[in-house]
């Protein structure tokens, strides 16, 4: 278990985290809930409607972070050559999308990253330090959905873009200021790979 997911009978998952490793993903998961924000309704909590009715912003945002967890929805015109026409009804078509569905977007991955920090502060402490968390399928789901969003964004911040990146973070230099990062993308990425097998298992 140490290090990798495992299926716990009747469904959810299992992993042993030592302290380090639960600092490590809590300080990860409240640094990505400050990067997407509170939800619309934050200023009006007393007013549901006013929040279900709420539209989204229509422009991508402009921190390369958000740009990776919060996508267009129709390619990027340059990986998908066209007409100045085609690329403006793409941009239209993407703006009108991303208005009605990045609110729903961000409450989904808030709610990720704020079930990743509540079941890691519900952890009881074993003698030798860390423990052993234990997620129920919904927990592991959402554990899923923000290791994913985790990856991403840490990837943006590192300028990966394709597999051939990731083999060149393996032969950084140890002194490089980025190894610290690398090492946390390709440790949350294990955890993330071990976690789809235990929950397709």
């Amino acid at each position: 278990m140490p290090g990798h997911f495992e299926p716990l009978p009747g469904g959810g998952a299992a992993v042993a985290l030592d302290d380090v490793e639960i600092s490590i993903i809590r300080s990860l998961a409240v640094q990505l809930l400050e990067l997407i924000g509170p939800g619309p309704g934050a200023d009006a909590p007393d007013d549901p409607l006013a929040e279900l009715f709420a539209e989204g912003p229509s422009e991508p945002p402009a921190d390369p972070v958000l740009r990776r967890l919060f996508p267009d929805a129709y390619s990027d015109p340059e990986h998908s050559p066209g007409s100045p026409a085609e690329a403006e009804e793409r941009r239209a078509h993407s703006a009108e999308f991303r208005r009605y569905t990045e609110n729903d977007l961000r409450a989904g991955k808030r709610q990720n990253a704020l079930g990743v920090i509540r079941s890691l502060d519900a952890l009881a402490p074993v003698d030798e330090g860390g423990a052993v968390l234990k997620l129920s399928p919904e927990e592991s789901r959402q554990w899923l959905g923000a290791l994913n969003d985790l990856r991403l964004a840490i990837g943006a911040r590192l300028e990966i873009t394709d597999e051939d990146d990731t083999d060149l973070l393996y032969r950084l230099p140890e002194e490089d200021p980025r190894k610290p990062m690398v090492l946390a993308y390709l440790w949350l990425g294990g955890l993330q790979e071990t976690l789809v097998s235990t929950l397709m298992g």
